[in-house]
């Protein structure tokens, strides 16, 4: 059994001739592009200072000038790119594996242990989200791994209801109740039946995720909760705070750079939203 059922291949085959979500993802296949070779295409080493004069200009010699260092910005932002996607993505995956695994258990299972691991998922939907991150990221130290960690562990909620509403949806078809007969385990029918069934809406909102789990960490950045070893384009933006006026360029180029990845993001999962759901495929 493939891991995408049908539904989703047919989607992906008209995602391709969607223009809004062909365009988000050329947008998207760029940015990752900038993420895995932008250290072999940065003019200038991005911690490297006095590499140019002090605020300077966008000019040729450095294309989105340079910061209160000397350093040149479009080589930060290179490197500042691979962080904060790598961030999103290993947020978003993390996040992901958690929902899946809490709301595959409580819709399949139901009962008690519904009711217990639901419980559990309101608690952290009802604890304001950024508040708690600054909590943890300022107790356990401000560095990508804890970064990282405290987005997806206050992020899995949503996921989490997802997938059990999907599972309490899917549990009783015959296609389950046929594996079931046939003497499957328990385990095969979370995983082989009714998970590949579920995931569709799984896969939006995973995507959705990686841009949130992007703005969270810049804004945790932009407090100061950033980890200085390693640029990101959120620290980028807490280190132009003091120049808004007088350097615009430090907080334009790393803030637009943010802004088009989410909302390439965003627009792509809501392609594949309107795709996935065949009761919005025709508007």
């Amino acid at each position: 059994m493939t891991l995408l059922s049908p539904s989703m291949r047919t989607s992906l085959r008209l995602l391709k001739k969607n223009k809004v979500s062909a365009g988000a993802t050329a947008v998207l296949g760029a940015v990752l592009f900038v993420a895995v070779f932008g250290a072999a295409l940065a003019p200038y080493n991005p911690g490297q200072v006095g590499v140019g004069p002090t605020t300077a200009a966008p000019s040729p010699a450095h294309l989105l000038g340079t910061d209160d260092l000397g350093r040149d910005v479009f080589s930060r932002i290179l490197a500042g790119t691979r962080a904060s996607v790598a961030v999103g993505l290993s947020a978003a995956m993390i996040t992901t594996l958690i929902g899946v695994l809490v709301g595959a258990t409580a819709g399949y299972f139901g009962g008690t242990i519904d009711d217990v691991l639901m419980r559990i998922t309101e608690i952290f939907q009802v604890i304001p989200r950024f508040f708690l991150a600054v909590l943890m990221v300022a107790f356990f130290g401000a560095n990508l791994l804890n970064i990282i960690f405290a987005i997806a562990i206050l992020s899995w909620p949503e996921t989490a209801r997802i997938v059990r509403s999907e599972f309490l949806s899917l549990r009783s078809r015959q296609f389950v109740s046929a594996a079931r007969i046939a003497g499957a385990s328990t385990a095969t029918l979370i995983f082989l039946e009714i998970l590949p069934n579920a995931l569709g809406p799984v896969v939006v909102n995973a995507t959705l995720q990686v841009g949130q789990a992007m703005i969270l960490e810049a804004g945790l950045s932009y407090l100061g909760l950033a980890d200085r070893n390693q640029v990101s384009l959120g620290l980028m933006l807490f280190e132009a705070q003091q120049f808004l006026r007088s350097a615009w360029w430090m907080s334009l180029f790393p803030g637009a750079v943010i802004t088009l990845v989410v909302l390439s993001l965003n627009l792509l999962g809501d392609s594949l939203n309107d795709l996935i759901d065949p009761r919005r495929r025709g508007r």
